[in-house]
């Protein structure tokens, strides 16, 4: 209107002058939040090659990995891999959590490889290995460390749970616990990936219904009775929700309805589609959360 543009021009350099001499007033002070990233990840590359040449000058001859001929110290197991920590550089770690691995989670293991070594993944980057995931641990503590130092700074790192074993929740939760891994600017989310077709043709489950019943059931109890399951109770209150990752390009052939077979019916090695996993994942979830708030 009018009489806006008039104070414009009767007041806008006095308001800037005022906003300039107000301090605190800019972008730094918004709060940013990285959401879609791996726990894996969640370090950039000259904060991982800087504690593995840490880790390899404190622990040389510690053991800390184990083949099935015999274990081996952290200097036994580069001089395996033929390489000496020194002499790696950010461009030969060659570890870029691009796009391409988001969008393709089926291809983030091989992609996600330091010098492609994947026993240097399973040292540094895994929570269930020789070390317990002490050093998985110990950079994700770093990185909580510089998100506090940066203020406005927060993450929400992604965790891997895969249906396969009852047991993965309470490995899990073990490992965060033990580790102490709380970070006022952290919060964590669990990822599912769709790999059903995997484990069935495998024949590590009977059908689809066991695969959701790993997943959940351990936090049904957990909200139920925490007595009973107190490392996971304390787990859960860290966890702000589900995804579910897969090959986002792959085509899904069975169209999810009301026709479709019960999860306990569902016991060929095809892959359910996306609806179908989106569905019961949700339908677990609105129940946990009705739960939860009781």
């Amino acid at each position: 209107s009018s009489k806006f543009q008039v104070h414009q021009m009767l007041n806008e350099m006095d308001e800037l002058k005022e906003l300039k001499n107000n301090p605190h007033r800019d972008f730094y002070n918004c709060r940013k939040v990285d959401t879609h990233i791996h726990a894996a990840a969640c370090m950039n590359q000259k904060h991982l090659l800087r504690f593995i040449k840490k880790s390899y000058q404190v622990d040389a001859d510690r053991v800390v990995y184990s083949t099935k001929e015999k274990n081996l110290t952290l200097k036994q197991l580069f001089d395996k891999l033929k390489l000496h920590p020194y002499d790696l550089t950010v461009d030969s770690l060659d570890v870029h959590a691009g796009r391409q691995t988001f969008q393709r989670f089926d291809k983030f293991n091989d992609k996600y490889n330091p010098v492609g070594a994947s026993e240097l993944r399973d040292l540094y980057l895994k929570t269930d290995n020789y070390i317990n995931g002490e050093y998985f641990a110990t950079i994700i503590k770093e990185v909580g460390a510089d998100l506090v130092d940066a203020k406005y700074q927060h993450a929400e790192p992604r965790l891997s749970i895969y249906g396969r074993s009852p047991d993965e929740w309470s490995k899990l939760s073990s490992w965060f616990v033990r580790n102490r891994i709380y970070s006022s600017n952290m919060t964590w989310m669990i990822q599912v990936p769709r790999i059903y077709d995997v484990f069935r043709s495998k024949n590590f489950l009977p059908h689809f219904g066991k695969m959701l019943e790993n997943v959940f059931m351990p936090v049904f109890e957990a909200t139920i009775n925490p007595q009973a399951h107190p490392e996971l109770s304390v787990f859960l209150k860290h966890i702000t929700g589900f995804d579910s990752v897969d090959d986002e390009s792959k085509h899904s052939g069975h169209m999810f309805s009301s026709k479709s077979p019960k999860p306990q019916e569902w016991t060929i090695e095809k892959n359910p589609s996306y609806t179908y996993y989106a569905y019961y994942m949700y339908a677990n979830i609105m129940v946990l959360n009705s739960l939860r708030k009781e």
